[in-house]
């Protein structure tokens, strides 16, 4: 399970430590793309392969959002690579897409990492704490 939180830097070429934890959950395969909520998303291939089965299930050429959902994924998702330092390269789309500047915080989300800018982490991580409790209202008749 991919979980915590940890604050790190992206050096001047873009890329990013990966802490030890995390890479050995991500594994020596994984996928990067973009994330929803203006983040990267960092796929274990088991994860990604669950994550893309949900997507080939959604409507083919009928239904608009299912067409972009797919070109917003696939299209923006690549092969991830860490290096022996352990450093893994953002691509400067993904990073665009992100608003990754400098400091950057990775969060463990079960089945994935998401990496955030950490002054855009700060705020929504704050917004979810103050209204966690009407999140967990929201889900009313959820087992969690």
């Amino acid at each position: 399970m991919l979980r915590g939180t940890f604050a790190h830097a992206l050096d001047a070429k873009g890329r990013i430590i990966i802490p030890a934890r995390l890479r050995e959950e991500l594994g020596e395969n994984f996928i990067i793309a973009k994330g929803v909520e203006h983040c990267v998303s960092l796929y274990p291939m088991e994860a990604w392969e669950h994550f893309t089965e949900r997507l080939e299930n959604l409507p083919k050429i009928s239904s608009e959002p299912a067409r972009r959902l797919r070109r917003f994924f696939y299209g923006n998702s690549m092969d991830g690579e860490i290096d022996k330092q352990g450093r893994m390269l953002i691509p400067q789309n993904l990073r665009a897409y992100a608003g990754l500047k400098k400091d950057v915080t990775l969060v463990g989300v079960e089945d994935h990492v998401e990496i955030w800018d950490s002054s855009l982490w700060e705020s929504y991580n704050g917004e979810t704490e103050e209204n966690v409790d009407d999140l967990l209202y929201g889900l009313e008749g959820v087992e969690i």
